[in-house]
């Protein structure tokens, strides 16, 4: 488990959690059974390999959400680390979470305990296909990275031409950081096993699309009901997995001083 513990939800804010539904089950995401932790109206999708929390509640998201069962001696840890929190609510009588931003603003929360009962290993995909990275818009890679490289030091891949483009590694998230101008927020990335279906299903259900977007090659960007992005491949934009090696050295722009 990394610094984190591990990924639960891609968390996003809607106030029409029906509408929100409506679209991603129309793209063939799978309503899972959430638990009774919230106050508010919450929701999750999944594909089998990432999942979605809508919220209906203002926050600034989206946000990549983690469990940590040890959230209390966590969080005096990062604090002694130099953490700042955005929020923190650590007590016996409440459910337990805190929240921080990256350098470049984007939200990580950890949670103490699932918030929903996990998809069976059959759950289907969506017509999006396979999602291979939650990527994050940033100016700077390198500057972020060592941000980054303690939380999820699992490196796969770094390309620096066209523009520069890390990715890290947790057990169930791939992270990347993308200098690309095209993205403006947060998002999710998908490589399509049917683009002709996926393409039906955009136009029997209206979907609002951009094609072509300029995105590292997609062919169709996606918005959701609330905002959220999503990008479809014909292929990983990234290719094969970096693979480290002992005789690897770390890049001299992600040592954490």
């Amino acid at each position: 488990m990394n610094m984190l513990g591990y990924f639960l939800e891609f968390s996003v804010c809607t106030h029409d959690i029906l509408h929100s539904l409506s679209f991603y089950k129309a793209l063939g995401f799978s309503e899972l059974e959430i638990g009774d932790v919230y106050a508010h109206k919450y929701a999750v999708v999944s594909d089998g390999d990432i999942c979605i929390g809508l919220h209906d509640r203002v926050f600034d998201g989206p946000a990549l959400t983690f469990v940590h069962q040890n959230l209390a001696p966590r969080a005096r840890s990062m604090t002694d680390h130099g953490f700042d929190f955005s929020f923190l609510k650590l007590d016996e009588d409440v459910f337990n979470e805190l929240g921080f931003t990256d350098r470049d603003g984007h939200m990580i929360t950890m949670l103490e305990a699932r918030t929903f009962t996990p998809g069976d290993e059959d759950t289907a995909p969506s017509h999006c296909g396979d999602c291979f990275e939650a990527s994050l818009p940033t100016r700077d890679a390198l500057y972020s990275g060592r941000f980054w490289a303690p939380l999820i030091p699992n490196l796969l891949h770094l390309r620096e031409e066209p523009t520069t483009h890390m990715r890290f590694g947790a057990d169930d998230i791939s992270l990347g950081l993308s200098e690309s101008i095209a993205l403006q927020q947060p998002s999710l990335s998908f490589k399509c096993r049917d683009k002709s279906a996926l393409l039906h299903v955009i136009k029997l259900h209206g979907i609002d699309h951009k094609p072509f977007p300029g995105f590292e090659g997609a062919f169709v960007e996606l918005r959701a009901p609330e905002g959220t992005t999503l990008y479809v491949f014909d292929e990983d934009f990234l290719g094969e997995s970096y693979v480290v090696d002992e005789s690897d050295e770390v890049p001299e722009g992600l040592k954490v001083n």
